[in-house]
Parts: C-alpha cells; sequence; structure tokens
C-alpha cells in the first residue's frame, strides 16, 4: 500500500478536530474520581472474576431467562438500554483483568478524542467512555454499548495521532455494528449457554446471568470477532478517522507495523490471534480505499507525547 503524503487539507481538518477537541467538558481530576466515577461504580456493579460472579448486577440487568432468549432473536431486536447494560458488565470484566493506568492526563486526552470520533459515526448518542488499561501489551477493546479500552502499551508504541484515531474508529465501528453481540449470539447458539441454561434455569439468580453473561465474554475476547467483522472495522474505521479530522493511513501504518511483528512476541500475540492476517487486512483496505482517501492523507506533526506536553485535554 502506498506511502502517506502530506497535505494541507488533512492538516487543516486535524487542527479543527483538535481545537473542537479540547473544547468538549473536562473530566474531574482526581484518581478517586476521574472518568465522573464511571469506571469504579462499573467495578461495584459488574463481576471482576469468575469468582465475583455472584454479585448483584446493576439495577435493570435481564434475568437468566431473558439472557436465554436474547440471543434466540436478532441483534436489531436487543434494545439499546439492554445493550448498553450488558456492555457495562463485559467492560467490568475487562477493567478487573487490568486496572486503568494511573495517568489521568492520558486518560483524559484518550477519552475526549473518542469521544470526538464518536460524534462522527452513525450512533453518535451512546454514552460513549473510552479508558487507558495499565497493561503493556499492545491490545484495544471493545464492549456493547460505548466502552473503548486501548492499553497503555499500544500507546506508547504509536508513532502519532492519526495511529490513534485510526485504531478507535476501528473499535467503536465495532460497537456501532454490534459486532459484539452478534459474537455472543453465535457462541450462545452453538451451545456455550445452553448447559448452563439446562442446569440452573430454575434458579432464576441474577449471579447466574453474570455467570453466563461472563463466560461469553471471556469466550468472545479470548477468540476474537468474525472475520468480516473486523474487516468491516476497518474500512469503516479509515473513513470514520478522515471525517474526524485524521489522516486515514493512521490505522494503514499501525498494520504495516503489526505485520512484522512475531507471533510469539508476547507484546503482539493476542492482537494477532484474533484478528485476521495482517496482510490480509492491508489487502483488503488498500482495494477498499484506492485514492479516494488520498486528499486527506498527510502526517500530523506532534506525538502523542507532545500533544500531551503540550496540555491538550486538561
Amino acid at each position: 500500500m502506498r506511502a502517506r503524503h502530506h497535505s494541507s487539507i488533512a492538516r487543516t481538518l486535524s487542527a479543527a478536530a483538535l481545537t473542537i477537541l479540547c473544547a468538549l467538558p473536562v473530566q474531574a481530576e482526581e484518581p478517586g474520581r476521574a472518568l465522573g466515577n464511571l469506571f469504579q461504580n462499573l467495578l461495584r456493579q459488574g463481576p471482576a472474576s469468575p469468582a465475583a460472579a455472584t454479585v448483584a448486577p446493576a439495577s435493570g440487568a435481564t434475568n437468566t431467562g431473558d439472557l436465554a432468549s436474547l440471543f434466540n432473536q436478532s441483534i436489531e431486536q436487543i434494545d439499546e438500554p439492554k445493550e448498553i447494560e450488558m456492555g457495562k458488565q463485559l467492560a467490568a470484566v475487562l477493567l478487573g483483568a487490568k486496572p486503568l493506568s494511573p495517568n489521568m492526563a492520558l486518560q483524559r486526552y484518550v477519552n475526549r478524542l473518542g469521544r470526538w470520533i464518536a460524534l462522527q459515526s452513525a450512533r453518535p448518542d451512546l454514552p460513549w467512555t473510552f479508558g487507558v488499561l495499565d497493561d503493556a501489551g499492545f491490545n484495544a477493546f471493545a464492549a456493547p454499548g460505548g466502552y473503548v479500552f486501548v492499553t497503555k502499551g499500544l500507546v506508547e508504541a504509536l508513532n502519532d495521532e492519526s495511529e490513534l484515531a485510526g485504531i478507535l474508529a476501528h473499535e467503536i465501528q465495532h460497537v456501532v455494528g454490534k459486532h459484539h453481540l452478534k459474537a455472543m449470539r453465535k457462541s450462545a447458539q452453538a451451545g456455550l449457554l445452553t448447559s448452563l441454561i439446562a442446569a440452573r434455569l430454575s434458579e432464576r439468580t441474577n449471579g447466574v446471568l453474570q455467570g453466563q453473561l461472563l463466560m461469553l465474554g471471556k469466550d468472545m475476547y479470548s477468540k476474537g470477532l468474525d472475520q468480516s467483522d473486523e474487516l468491516e472495522a476497518d474500512r469503516v474505521g479509515v473513513a470514520l478517522a478522515a471525517r474526524a479530522g485524521f489522516d486515514p493511513y493512521g490505522l494503514v501504518a499501525v498494520l504495516q507495523g503489526l505485520r512484522t511483528a512475531a507471533p510469539d512476541n508476547p507484546m503482539f500475540s493476542l492482537q494477532l490471534s484474533t484478528h485476521p492476517p495482517t496482510q490480509v487486512r492491508l489487502d483488503q483496505l488498500e482495494l477498499a480505499m484506492g485514492q479516494r482517501l488520498d486528499a486527506y492523507s498527510g502526517k500530523p506533526t506532534l506525538t502523542i507525547a507532545q500533544r500531551l506536553a503540550r496540555g491538550v485535554g486538561r
């Protein structure tokens, strides 16, 4: 795929995007109140490990029978409040596995950047929330309803803002397309949920519901999403990043770097094992993009570290 080239159009768009980004409401700065206490609430409301599966869920959670019937209907029939509630539970699982990075400036920046990109998506009104996990791996995760996480190791490995924008846009499209719900529905219908329902349906306890949801979520995050959904997130993600004012070739640059990563490198192993082959992703993006987004191409002048040093997100 062609190398990225500089463009005054792209630089203008990026400047406009960051101006709007800085105008978004400031999050609380104290670590205990970071991101409006949302993440702390998630940890109280959802299971962080199998042992925590009996913790009462948040208000409004469905019961076991509802979960069983939920995945016997089309994804379009799952209403948004239920989708968001399921996302909270799965986000709590991710936070239970890895804590948030204590770098509040970085948390504010990624949260604002992600929210700005999400505003350009087909579902701007979801309660979008972004966070950085304190983990050295190169990974990004999302959960239904608007929850997106990147790892500290991923952020530190990126060269510039356009690369982070491309990754966030990719994860945002997973949420917009309800790809996680589709993956869990597929697993449930394949029998992963059947034995638990048959054995414990009579209990009608919320703990059973959380245990089932935890099992489905762990299966999804360990195996990854369908290849077609990953390729769709790539295609829509580059367009979404361009719409938000960033170089659409940022995601391409990330994939070009991943192409040389050793599969047994623990930093990249999960990313590589849960996604289509990197060359396949690059080939599909080249077919989809052609030269249609070249006018928006132009590498940003600042790295993430430089942007944080200038105080964006404060």
